[in-house]
């Protein structure tokens, strides 16, 4: 049996979390009779023009938080933050101003990056300007402290008020050895948020991530177009002064010439840092680095709603899907809107859909269900990474998380892709719920990318939170 493309996706899902919400009793699948006029007409409302691209703090945020509410309360689905649909998300915008700059300076001479062509930098702390002087440049290879593997790249050096150079993914995907860290599978610690954030921990004043369009699984236009418009950020009550001062993406051929400057050749620099026993290398060059930061405080929401459960109501099993998108670009000519279709309206309107076949769904299951819409998940994670530290429903009542992000449109499937494979045992709920409807399992085709880290489920995941 074929099912056809997001609405067999979507059964699935239905498929899934009806064993998780039955609490081990033996039921009959639910009804997952999922209506594709209603999936499109979703798609096609929130991914349009009107929206605005739905980023967080502008009027399409307004616009898209308006329509879930309503679609949520048409549904008869109960507010899921006591009386009210919403959880406040407190954020900080930053906006680099173009005038940023970096340059380097050894005994060999200098060098000058430029913004945007070379190098694409920011800072997350909350001040008009961020500025490094003289900052001690230092390679310290994949940045990684990982016990688990008997990895520390940071391991005899004090990096504090230096500025660390490291490589994006991690050893084994440079080795291609399966007993390298997990070969070719990207772990958490390839992550580009996971490098700066240790980074940070280690005390370092700037951290550059060098590009590797390969490794890091985008090429630099990404870069481009994500990291030099306003940043955002969750706003913290030390106004983010625990992150380093600088944060940054350098390109690589970008990373060569500072390699060369510093009398270090970069390929056998790298090849070393992938392999154990590696030691960070002070590069003998001085950053100086200046930043002016136009900065915005505002509050964002993650959209919440419930369907209460039987005997078990206490216990939720939980979807979430993202409904951010980048915004509108004010300085692209034409058309400027990001409308952000599959990304993630396809997500957003798969939740609200699943919500219709759930209260559709009787007798209802024993758990609670939650429907979740976050905010922020563009910008890293943010929605996510708030209600898993400010939860509504206690994590230690959560038995399952089902994240939604950019269904499949490809048409006719078979198969269903789980990414982040041995992460979770929910893969064999999925594994069970597949085979119903005649389908099977398979991993993800580009494990070194390390998709599981990027998305929502993530955050839930680090909580302890098992999330599929």
């Amino acid at each position: 049996m074929q099912i056809r493309g997001y609405w067999g996706v979507l059964a699935s899902a239905g498929l899934l979390l009806s064993a998780c919400a039955g609490a081990g009793r033996k039921l009959p699948p639910p009804s997952t009779d999922i209506d594709e006029t209603v999936f499109r007409n979703h798609v096609r409302v929130l991914a349009s023009d009107d929206f605005e691209g739905r980023k967080p703090g502008t009027p399409g945020e307004e616009k898209t938080v308006a329509y879930l509410v309503e679609q949520f309360r048409k549904l008869g689905l109960k507010p899921g933050n006591g009386e009210s649909f919403l959880q406040q998300v407190p954020m900080v915008e930053s906006l680099a101003g173009s005038d940023a700059s970096l340059s380097a300076a050894g005994r060999n001479g200098s060098l000058t990056l430029a913004y945007g062509k070379d190098m694409v930098i920011w800072s997350k702390r909350s001040t008009p300007q961020a500025e490094l002087r003289g900052s001690e440049f230092v390679f310290v290879g994949y940045g990684i402290v990982a016990p688990e593997y008997a990895w520390n790249d940071y391991a005899d050096i004090d990096v504090h008020g230096k500025t660390v150079v490291v490589l994006v993914n991690d050893p084994g995907y440079a080795t291609k050895d399966p007993k390298v860290f997990r070969g070719g599978t990207m772990t958490y610690y390839g992550g580009w948020a996971y490098k700066i954030e240790e980074a940070a921990r280690q005390g370092a004043a700037g951290v550059l991530l060098v590009h590797d369009g390969d490794a890091a699984g985008y090429g630099w236009s990404l870069v481009q177009s994500t990291w030099t418009g306003a940043q955002l950020g969750l706003s913290t009550a030390d106004s983010g002064a625990g992150r380093a001062v600088i944060e940054g993406w350098i390109q690589k051929d970008a990373a060569r010439a500072l390699f060369t400057a510093a009398g270090l050749d970069f390929a056998a620099t790298a090849a070393a840092a992938a392999r154990a026993g590696f030691k960070a290398v002070p590069m003998g060059l001085r950053a100086d680095v200046t930043l002016h930061n136009s900065v915005r405080q505002f509050t964002s929401v993650n959209v919440i709603a419930q369907l209460p459960g039987g005997s078990r109501r206490r216990e939720y099993v939980v979807y979430t899907a993202h409904w951010d998108h980048l915004g509108r670009d004010s300085a692209r000519p034409g058309h400027n809107i990001f409308n952000g279709a599959i990304d993630n309206a396809s997500g957003v309107a798969g939740l609200l859909t699943l919500a219709q076949s759930w209260v559709r769904t009787k007798p209802a299951a024993d758990r609670s269900i939650v429907f979740l819409a976050l905010t922020g998940a563009e910008a890293g994670l943010l929605g996510s990474e708030y209600y898993a530290e400010n939860p509504v429903f206690p994590l230690r009542d959560t038995v399952a998380v089902l994240n939604l992000d950019t269904l499949h449109f490809g048409g006719p499937t078979r198969d269903v892709t789980v990414f982040g494979v041995g992460n979770t045992d929910l893969e064999e709920y999925a594994r069970a719920g597949a085979l119903l409807q005649g389908r099977e399992i398979t991993p993800e085709p580009t494990p070194e990318r390390g998709l599981y880290f990027q998305s929502d489920n993530f955050s839930f995941a680090k909580a302890g939170v098992p999330a599929l």
